[in-house]
């Protein structure tokens, strides 16, 4: 009996950390909306429609390599947290190529520089410890399964 309160506890508590998340493009002539939604917190984005009229400006690859660095420039703040290490800048640049329509991005890596209260060999250990944990680096590095449902 005790076994199975000690799986229910570690299931329940493995589920407490995951977040829902998504996002949402509303397109028309003229007209375009962002939106991206952690659990119930939802923000409007201002991304600029196409000046054409339809589509954004912004292309998928852009967003693709800003997640990146967003993920990246959160997580350093995150961990620095946990060693007890004060950032005071970060800067990250992701970039990658793309090729035909329809092919996967090629040639993608990140740099990042940070700044802080912590020798420079700490801030190193800090920038790899966080390439280590960081999700969205994770997810592309595993090649996760993208399923269209209609």
């Amino acid at each position: 009996m005790n076994a199975i309160k000690s799986i229910s506890y570690i299931f329940k508590r493995v589920n407490s950390h995951k977040m829902k998340i998504s996002a949402k493009i509303e397109n028309s002539l003229y007209e375009h909306k962002a939106y991206v939604k952690t659990h119930n917190s939802i923000r409007e984005l201002a991304i600029p429609g196409k000046s054409s009229g339809f589509g954004s400006a912004v292309n998928g690859g852009e967003l693709l390599f800003l997640a990146m660095a967003t993920c990246f420039c959160n997580d350093v703040y995150r961990e620095a947290n946990k060693q007890n290490i004060r950032i005071s800048k970060v800067i990250v640049e992701a970039s990658g190529e793309f090729g035909e329509v329809g092919s996967p991005g090629f040639n993608i890596g990140y740099q990042a520089k940070i700044e802080g209260d912590a020798s420079d060999e700490k801030l190193i250990e800090l920038i790899n410890h966080t390439d280590k944990v960081s999700e969205i680096q994770n997810t592309l590095r595993s090649g996760v399964n993208v399923v269209l449902n209609l």
